[in-house]
C-alpha cells in the first residue's frame, strides 16, 4: 500500500471513528421525529455540508491560528489526544451530553447540534488540523481532501436512510457500535499523548 492510501484511509477511519455515522442515526430520528420524509432528506443534507464546512475551514486556517496563537504542533498533538480520549470515554460510557430542547428550537438541527457539535465537534476539528500538520505535497492534499469528502458523504448517507439503518442495526447494535468506534477513538488518543511526548522529549 503506496503511503498516500495508507494516508487517506488514516484520515477517512479516523474521522469516521470520531463523526460515528451510525450514532447520529436515533439523534437524528428523535431530532426529526414528525417531519415529512422531504424535510428530513433536507436537513441531512444541509447537516453533512455543516460538517464539512466547518472542517474545511479549521484545515486551510488552523495552522493560521496555531501561529497565531504560539502553538506548536508536540502541543497540539497532546491537547488533541486529551480531548479524543474525553470523546472516546462519552462514547464508551454512553454518557454524552444531548442537545437541550431550547437548542433543537432557537437553531435548525441541521446546523446545531447536528451539524456541530456532533458531527464536526472538538474532536474531528483537532484530528483533521493534525492531519493537516502531516501534509507535504499535493498527493497527500487530494488525499486529505477526499477523506474529508467520504466522511461527509457517509454521514450524510446515515441520516438520509437513518430508519432503514436503525431498523437493520436496531437499538442493540447501534449501541455496539458506539461502544466500539469508541474503543478505537480511546487508542488513536493515547497514540497522539505518546507522540507528543516524544517530541517534547527529543526538543528538550
Amino acid at each position: 500500500m503506496s503511503p498516500v492510501v495508507r494516508f487517506f484511509w488514516e484520515v477517512f477511519v479516523t474521522l469516521l471513528v470520531i463523526t460515528d455515522p451510525p450514532g447520529i442515526v436515533p439523534v437524528f430520528l428523535g431530532l426529526t421525529r414528525g417531519r415529512a420524509a422531504r424535510d428530513r432528506n433536507r436537513l441531512a443534507w444541509q447537516a453533512a455540508v455543516v460538517a464539512f464546512g466547518v472542517i474545511v475551514v479549521f484545515a486551510l486556517f488552523g495552522r493560521s491560528i496555531l501561529d497565531y496563537l504560539g502553538v506548536g504542533l508536540p502541543a497540539l498533538e497532546g491537547a488533541g489526544g486529551l480531548l479524543l480520549l474525553l470523546v472516546s470515554l462519552e462514547l464508551l460510557t454512553g454518557k454524552s451530553s444531548e442537545p437541550t430542547a431550547q437548542e433543537i428550537e432557537t437553531a435548525s438541527v441541521a446546523f446545531v447540534p447536528l451539524g456541530t457539535p456532533l458531527l464536526a465537534g472538538p474532536g474531528a476539528i483537532v484530528a483533521v488540523m493534525l492531519f493537516v500538520q502531516r501534509v507535504h505535497g499535493v498527493a497527500n492534499g487530494i488525499a486529505l481532501g477526499g477523506a474529508m469528502v467520504a466522511v461527509a458523504v457517509s454521514a450524510w448517507l446515515a441520516m438520509r436512510f437513518a430508519p432503514v439503518v436503525h431498523r437493520v442495526l436496531t437499538d442493540n447494535g447501534v449501541e455496539l457500535l458506539t461502544r466500539i468506534a469508541g474503543l478505537l477513538l480511546a487508542a488513536i488518543a493515547v497514540q497522539l499523548v505518546a507522540n507528543s511526548v516524544i517530541a517534547f522529549v527529543h526538543s528538550a
